[in-house]
């Protein structure tokens, strides 16, 4: 008997396969992730190196090389996130929030973003603001598009939440990310923190800003006056499964 996996394509991988999909079959009901991906590579084998850098994700959790993943899970194979190959967004408004995170295709105001974290109990707030950059080492970028695996993205978010409120006991924390087109100058992430006193602040800031460059799958395409490139992580191998020390 065969079964059927499915997974799903996001970004770079979606524009190499020409599909939003894979479908893949074994004899087995279960597998590892290691083992899916090298079926995969076996099947798709001029797309082997890209399926060896990306992480598959079973209901919404990255998993591990060892894990086992079913056939019936909801399956994707993710590329390096945005961390620093065109993708079509639907042609709809997307507004998707899970209390203090958001993932929206309109313009994002930091008022509406901050006022979550807000508190009379603490006395530092702060804000950080990501914007497109109109030149990159000599580069003039005219526009950035972002693309997210929407549910997970949201439950990545709100992991970085929690593991700021273990971390910087009090501390809160408030995500906006904009998908879709982001011309020059406009907002693409908001990331609010606020804290008992200032240096917790600045240190859970600076830790959420950088745990959603390595875990949350958003991903960037640099749109250039001659050309277009997905962005994905470039501080060494991408491995969202470590966690910050």
């Amino acid at each position: 008997m065969k079964y059927t996996y499915t997974i799903q394509l996001f970004a770079g991988l979606s524009e190499r396969f020409g599909q939003a999909y894979l479908q893949l079959a074994a004899e087995s009901p279960e597998l590892m992730a290691s083992e899916l991906k090298a079926l995969l590579a076996q099947q798709y084998p001029e797309h082997a190196s890209a399926i060896a850098v990306s992480f598959l994700a079973a209901n919404q959790a990255y998993a591990a090389d060892h894990d086992a993943v079913s056939h019936e899970e909801e399956l994707a194979l993710l590329p390096p996130v945005s961390g620093g190959e065109d993708t079509e967004l639907a042609d709809v408004i997307v507004n998707e929030a899970d209390g203090p995170y958001r993932i929206s295709s309109l313009p994002l105001a930091p008022q509406q973003t901050e006022a979550l974290v807000i508190v009379p109990e603490h006395g530092a707030a702060l804000s950080f603001i990501g914007t497109t950059r109109e030149w990159t080492a000599g580069q003039r970028t005219v526009l950035l598009e972002y693309e997210a695996y929407v549910p997970m993205a949201l439950k990545s978010m709100r992991q970085i939440g929690d593991e700021i409120g273990e971390r910087w006991p009090g501390a809160r924390c408030a995500i906006a990310h904009r998908i879709g087109s982001v011309p020059v100058g406009e907002i693409s992430v908001v990331i609010s923190v606020s804290a008992p006193h200032r240096d917790a602040c600045y240190e859970a800031s600076r830790y959420a800003i950088e745990r959603l460059k390595q875990i949350v799958p958003i991903w960037k395409k640099e749109i250039w006056e001659d050309g277009s490139e997905w962005k994905g992580h470039q501080q060494g191998p991408w491995n969202p499964l470590t966690g910050q020390e």
